[in-house]
C-alpha cells in the first residue's frame, strides 16, 4: 500500500503528458475486484429475519449483492479521496505526478485491492511541498472515513459472541474507532459483540489503510510527513520505527503464548498466534523490499554480501505458507519450523539486509528550509491521527 513512488533525480521534472487509460482500466478492475470481495465477505444477511413471503425472498436474493455495493462503494469512496488528494496537493505544487494506479488483489486481499500508487518524477522540491503531498491524502480519506464509519456503526447490530465460529477473523480497534462506537454503535450487553454493516466495514478497512500509509517509514505517506516535520533526523527514526514491527510481532505471541501456559495449554494454539502476529512480521519484510527498490532507483550498486530481492521475497512468502498452515495446526513442529526459517531469514537480513544497511529506509532528500508554524501543527497532528488510528493487533482469530 506504498502511496507515492518518487524518482530520485536531482532536479525537479518538467510537467509530462497526463495518460489515463491504464489508470482507468486499473481502476475499472479495482471495482470489480472489491465488489466482489464485498459480495463475498458481506453478502449474508444477518438481521435473522426470514424471507415470509414472494417479495421477501425476491429481497433477501438481492441482499448480497445491495451489501456488496455497500462496502465497495464506501471504500472506493474513501481510497478515491485519500489518492486525489495526493494528486492535486502534487499538481498544486508543480510536482509531475501520474494519476493513481489502483491495484487489484481479488481472493488474497480482505479488502479485494492493495490501495494505489501514484508515480511522481524528479524530487519533491521543498519540506512544505513535501507535508502538502504527503499529508493531504490522509486527511481527505479520513474526512470521509470518519462520518461513514459513524452512519454505519449506527446501522450495526449486536450478535451473541457464540455465534463467531471456529476460525472467524475478529477486527482490531484503534481509540478513534472507539471513540466512534461509544458515539454511534449500540453499547454492548454482556454476551455480545458488534457485528460491523458492510458501510462500516468498508469504513474500517480505508482507516486501516490509513493507519498503514501513516507509519513513519520511508516513504509512506507518514514516512513524508514526519520528513517534512523533522529532517534527516527522520531517518533514524524511521529505523526505530521499522524494528518495532519486529518487535510487535513477537509481543503478540509471546502474550497470547504466555496466556495459554497459564490455562495449562501449553504451545497448543501456537500456530494460530503467529498467524494473529504476522502482519507486523510481514510489513516488516515489505518495507525491507520497497527500501531495497529505493536504494537501486537511487543507483546505488548492491554490495556481495547485499540480501538479494528475490531471497527476501522467497523467504516471506514461504513464511507466509508455513504460518498459514500452522494456523490450524494443533501441533507444535510446523511453529517451530517457522521459528527456525524466521531466524535464518533475520540472520540474513542482519549480514547483509535491511538490519544492517541503514541507509535502505533513509527518505529521499529535499530543501532545507524547515515547516512554517501552520503546516508543523498539520504535520504534528497528521501523526497524532496515525496513533489515534493505530492498531496493535489489526486482525485475531
Amino acid at each position: 500500500m506504498k502511496e507515492l513512488a518518487t524518482d530520485s533525480h536531482d532536479e525537479p521534472a518538467p510537467q509530462s503528458e497526463l495518460k489515463w487509460r491504464t489508470n482507468a482500466l486499473l481502476f475499472l478492475a479495482t471495482v470489480a475486484s472489491v465488489f466482489a470481495t464485498g459480495v463475498l465477505t458481506q453478502g449474508g444477511s444477518s438481521d435473522g429475519a426470514g424471507a415470509a413471503n414472494g417479495f421477501a425472498a425476491t429481497y433477501f436474493a438481492r441482499e448480497p449483492l445491495l451489501r456488496g455495493g455497500q462496502f465497495a462503494g464506501t471504500l472506493l469512496a474513501i481510497l478515491v479521496a485519500h489518492e486525489l488528494g495526493h494528486y492535486v496537493a502534487a499538481r498544486l505544487h508543480k510536482v509531475d505526478a501520474s494519476l493513481p494506479f489502483f491495484i487489484p488483489m481479488p481472493f488474497l486481499s480482505p479488502f479485494g485491492t492493495m490501495g494505489a500508487v501514484i508515480r511522481m518524477r524528479g524530487v519533491i522540491p521543498t519540506r512544505r511541498a513535501l507535508l502538502d503531498i504527503g499529508a493531504s491524502g490522509p486527511i481527505a480519506g479520513l474526512c470521509f472515513a470518519i462520518p461513514l464509519y459513524l452512519w454505519g456503526a449506527a446501522h450495526s447490530h449486536l450478535v451473541p459472541l457464540s455465534g463467531a465460529g471456529e476460525g472467524s477473523v475478529q477486527l482490531g480497534e484503534s481509540l478513534l474507532m472507539r471513540l466512534l462506537d461509544y458515539l454511534a454503535a449500540p453499547a454492548k450487553r454482556p454476551g455480545t459483540d458488534l457485528e460491523l454493516s458492510p458501510v462500516a466495514f468498508g469504513a474500517w478497512g480505508g482507516m486501516f489503510v490509513t493507519m498503514i500509509n501513516l507509519l513513519p517509514v520511508g516513504q509512506l505517506d507518514g514516512g513524508h510527513v514526519a520528513f517534512a516535520l523533522f529532517g534527516p533526523k527522520q531517518d533514524t527514526y524511521a529505523r526505530l520505527v521499522h524494528r518495532c514491527m519486529l518487535v510487535f510481532f513477537l509481543v503478540i505471541v509471546a502474550g497470547h503464548t504466555a496466556r495459554d501456559f497459564q490455562a495449562g495449554l501449553g504451545l497448543y494454539f501456537l500456530g494460530k498466534h503467529i498467524a494473529n502476529g504476522l502482519f507486523w512480521l510481514v510489513w516488516f519484510q515489505v518495507l525491507g523490499i520497497l527500501g531495497t527498490l529505493n536504494a537501486r532507483g537511487r543507483g546505488d550498486a548492491p554490495k556481495p554480501e547485499s540480501l538479494t530481492l528475490r531471497t527476501r521475497v522467497v523467504a516471506t512468502l514461504g513464511l507466509v505458507v508455513v504460518a498459514s498452515v500452522a494456523r490450524d495446526s494443533r501441533s507444535p513442529v510446523l511453529p517451530l519450523a517457522f521459528f527456525a526459517g524466521l531466524g535464518l531469514l533475520l540472520a540474513m537480513e542482519a549480514r547483509g539486509g535491511v538490519l544492517r544497511r541503514h541507509d535502505l529506509l533513509d527518505h529521499p532528500s529535499t530543501g532545507r528550509e524547515p515547516l512554517d508554524r501552520g503546516r508543523a501543527v498539520v504535520a504534528v497532528l497528521t501523526l497524532v491521527a496515525f496513533a489515534l488510528l493505530f492498531m496493535p493487533e489489526p486482525f485475531s482469530m
